[in-house]
């Protein structure tokens, strides 16, 4: 009997937002459970420049495919729930919900929610250009 969940994470874009997903994550685990506990968690890392060329491209339907092998594969190798570690890339996260039957936690709704838990009435949004205009 499973005691414990799995985090899924689709990683690589850039390596350095994937480090610091995994550390906020382990780190919320830890704070949460004390002692040595640390999050269970298996990550598929895609090669940015891939994914940085189709952006520039604007070949959304390669990156969605891209994501959403990745979602597959998590999910073959036992993932719980998938995580993306970037924000822009959440624009293809249908296709990610359409090749798995795990749950995915998309930035945007857990953005929303904590917005509204917090009864805020103004936030402000900082990304890349590509973020902002999409």
């Amino acid at each position: 009997m499973k005691t414990s969940k799995t985090i899924g994470l689709i990683g690589g874009m850039s390596w350095e937002s994937s480090k610091l997903y995994y550390e906020l994550i382990n780190k919320r685990i830890n704070e949460v459970l004390g002692g040595s506990h640390s999050a269970k968690i298996i990550m598929v890392s895609v090669d940015f420049a891939e994914i940085e060329k189709l952006t520039f491209e604007g070949d959304w339907d390669s990156i969605g495919a891209i994501m959403a092998r990745s979602a597959w594969q998590l999910e073959r190798a036992g993932a719980d729930i998938i995580v993306l570690c970037t924000n822009l890339i959440h624009l293809v996260s249908d296709a990610i919900k359409e090749h798995v039957s795990i749950p995915f936690l998309h930035i945007a709704e857990a953005t929303g929610d904590a917005i509204r838990e917090k009864k805020l009435k103004k936030v402000l949004l900082l990304g890349t250009k590509f973020t902002i205009i999409c």
